[in-house]
C-alpha cells in the first residue's frame, strides 16, 4: 500500500472537518462568554463591558459639585494621572500632586500649584476644584467618555474624555 503525502497547502479532508465542527461548537460559547461584564456580572446585552482607564487619560474638567450646588468649570481646567503622578490646570494655576490609584479608587496629595492671580469665578471654581481632589480617598467611576470622581460625603468631579 502506498501512502499519499499531502502538502500543507492542501488540508486533509478530515482535518478539514474537525475544523468546521470545532468552529461551529466554539463561536455560540464565544458569544456566550461575551455576555458577562468586567467582574462576572450578567449585562444581557451580550456585551462585554471593558474597564476604562483613569490614567493615561487628558481629563477636562466639566463640573465640580459641593453641597449639592454644580459649579462650572471655566475652559482649559483638566487632570491627567499616570506613572503615581497627576497634573492639570485648576482653572488657572497649573497643579501637580502625587496620585495613588488602586482599582476604582484614587487619592491625591503633595499638591503644588502656581500662584496667578485670575479674576475671582475662577479663583473660587480653583479653591472648589482644589479642596474635593484634596478631600481623601476618591471613588472613580468612568462611564464612555466621562470620569465621575467621588467623595465619601458625596461630593463629586465630573470629567470627560479629550
Amino acid at each position: 500500500m502506498s501512502r499519499q503525502r499531502h502538502s500543507p497547502t492542501h488540508a486533509h479532508p478530515y482535518r478539514r472537518r474537525t475544523a468546521l465542527t470545532a468552529a461551529v461548537l466554539l463561536v455560540p460559547l464565544a458569544a456566550a462568554c461575551g455576555s458577562e461584564k468586567a467582574g462576572g456580572e450578567q449585562s444581557g446585552s451580550g456585551e462585554v463591558r471593558v474597564e476604562q482607564p483613569v490614567t493615561g487619560v487628558r481629563w477636562n474638567v466639566d463640573s465640580v459639585t459641593v453641597d449639592g450646588a454644580v459649579h462650572r468649570a471655566p475652559s482649559g481646567a483638566y487632570l491627567e494621572i499616570e506613572d503615581g503622578k497627576a497634573a492639570g490646570d485648576y482653572g488657572c494655576n497649573h497643579f501637580t500632586a502625587k496620585a495613588a490609584v488602586q482599582g476604582d479608587r484614587v487619592r491625591f496629595g503633595d499638591a503644588r500649584s502656581t500662584r496667578m492671580a485670575c479674576e475671582e469665578q475662577r479663583m473660587a471654581f480653583e479653591r472648589t476644584l482644589a479642596g474635593t481632589l484634596a478631600d481623601g480617598t476618591l471613588t472613580a467611576e468612568v462611564d464612555g467618555a466621562t470620569l465621575t470622581l467621588g467623595t465619601a460625603d458625596g461630593d463629586q468631579v465630573r470629567l470627560t474624555r479629550e
